[in-house]
């Protein structure tokens, strides 16, 4: 069976790794945010879209109520 080298680890080369380690969760955090960003852009236009969809849905719906008492009024 062969037993692979162990590996020393000095406290510069530690050191290195956590700075390197800070390095990529700093660079994740800022994609996060971007995600967000952008996330939080998309959902805004969604929302807009369902919005207009209720105002259009609420005028169709006065109509089909209004349109038969009309007739049944002035008809």
């Amino acid at each position: 069976m062969v037993i692979a080298p162990r590996e020393k680890w000095t406290d510069e080369r530690l050191d290195g790794e956590f700075t390197r380690l800070d390095a990529d969760i700093r660079e994740l955090r800022g994609d996060m945010k971007d995600l967000r960003r952008e996330m939080n852009e998309r959902f805004d236009k969604v929302d807009a879209s369902f919005q207009g969809l209720y105002r259009v849905l609420t005028g169709g719906a006065f109509a089909i109520v209004a349109a038969p008492i009309g007739a049944q009024v002035f008809g």
